[in-house]
């Protein structure tokens, strides 16, 4: 199941779309919402983004103004709603980034993929740091987990709940890893440790890099 091309790929959209299909809003109101549910931890938000989201919307058919409201001397306020083919692309939408696995590059990767440049000493000190500030995102997140139960149907939390486990589940990936290391059970350590120690690279690199030079290149 390959994901269709989104007429827009900006996820606040998304987030937008579903609260329109509620009930006709302000964006302001749409704002106060997100902050309302705790969902400005999962897209990224602020008032001017979210004016721009909403005329890109419109632009594109997916939302419509509603009414034209003023009360006392306060500005006018432009209700939107969402449309039949808002609808349809929500639904469609929603449903592809539930149903197809997406392949992201978190910067942790990138820079475990390329900790090799560091001494493995200092490799150890610096994820031990970050396990401490993870550890205290960890009784962060549980905390404010635990406040937004109390007041939010769980549905309206259960990113939340996926966000935490994410955080634990990189925490005992990094315990173990650190583990290994320290204990000299990681597989190449030795060599890792020798590279920083004289500068030659372990010989499975060296051979590595003999079989890329060997083989013959695309034409």
């Amino acid at each position: 199941m390959v994901a269709k091309r989104r007429r827009l790929g900006n996820p606040l959209a998304l987030v937008v779309l579903v609260l329109l299909s509620e009930r006709p809003t302000h964006p302001y109101e749409i704002a106060q919402t997100i902050r309302q549910r705790g969902k400005e931890n999962s897209v990224k938000v602020n008032l001017g983004s979210l004016y721009t989201v909403v005329q890109n919307l419109e632009k594109h058919g997916l939302v419509e103004v509603t009414a034209v409201q003023r009360q006392g001397n306060r500005p006018e306020r432009t209700l939107y709603g969402i449309t039949d083919a808002g609808r349809e692309e929500m639904a469609a939408w929603l449903s592809d980034l539930l149903a197809v696995p997406d392949r992201e590059y978190p910067l942790f990767e990138t820079a475990l993929s390329l900790m090799g440049v560091l001494p493995p000493d200092e490799v150890v000190a610096l994820l031990t740091a970050r396990l401490a500030t993870l550890d205290l995102q960890i009784a962060a997140a549980r905390g404010a987990l635990q406040m937004l139960h109390a007041t939010l149907p769980r549905i309206l939390v259960v990113e939340n709940e996926y966000q935490l486990h994410m955080i634990e589940a990189e925490v005992e990936w990094i315990r173990g890893f650190l583990k290994e290391i320290e204990q000299g059970t990681y597989e190449g350590v030795d060599g890792w440790r020798m590279f920083h120690a004289t500068g030659e690279l372990p010989k499975e690199f060296t051979d590595l890099q003999q079989t890329c030079v060997g083989r013959p290149t695309d034409t």
